[in-house]
């Protein structure tokens, strides 16, 4: 397929497909389930833990109301509002996971906002903003997970069963009971243009792309190299 945009809303079952090859996590996957990640997200997330399954499911819901399809190249680019020093930016993992749009190609950012949403932007379509629910997380918190977690125990060494309990019961609820989805057909963006052009830094030798070249005495130089801050 070379036009990622659909002429109609993919299914979360399409989705599903254009992320893997066999198009599910098992063999007997189903539309009921479409929003469990397969196993690859856990592992290249490096933990299992239930936000990243929220990310992952909110990133699906989002594509599937923008009507694209996962992000093979540079088109559709996710502004999260989350920050740093708090808990649950997991989320993120399981949006690159879902979306395909990866803080390696570029495609997702922070706003450091520190709140737990994200906004969806594909050229010509209405963005969508996601946002997990305060109802939903004030029930969710009740968990046993984030008793371990209140206590400063890391994901990884947390009880499987209580950590799959939570995952469990996040899964169990509608797309409705977790998140508040808003078109935004006013919110602008405009992502930075590209360019192979890049210059020799003139003190170190290394090279730098044109976009982060300084001056100094008429001469090129990285940002590390110019003493700036950026």
């Amino acid at each position: 397929m070379t036009d990622q945009t659909l002429p109609t809303a993919p299914t979360p079952m399409d989705i599903l497909r254009a992320i893997s090859p066999e198009g599910a996590r098992t063999p007997i996957m189903t539309d009921t389930d479409w929003h469990i990640p397969p196993e690859w997200a856990f592992t290249f997330h490096g933990h299992r833990c239930p936000f990243m399954p929220l990310g992952y499911r909110m990133g699906l819901l989002a594509i599937e109301h923008l009507g694209v399809a996962r992000e093979m190249d540079h088109t559709l680019h996710v502004i999260c509002e989350l920050g740093d020093g708090h808990p649950q930016t997991c989320l993120m993992d399981g949006i690159q996971a879902a979306t395909g749009a990866t803080f390696g190609k570029t495609l997702i950012e922070k706003t450091f906002w520190g709140k737990l949403a994200a906004t969806f932007w594909y050229p010509g379509k209405p963005a969508v903003r996601c946002a997990l629910r305060a109802d939903f997380l004030d029930e969710f918190g009740t968990q046993e997970f984030f008793t371990y977690r209140k206590r400063g125990v890391e994901p990884s060494g947390i009880p499987p069963a209580v950590t799959q309990a939570a995952i469990d019961w996040t899964l169990a609820l509608s797309d409705e009971g977790i998140y508040r989805v808003q078109a935004r057909p006013d919110f602008q963006y405009q992502p930075p243009k590209g360019s192979f052009n890049k210059s020799l830094c003139s003190k170190c030798g290394e090279y730098v792309f044109e976009r982060y070249v300084r001056h100094q005495d008429g001469k090129p130089v990285c940002i590390p190299c110019s003493g700036y801050g950026r």
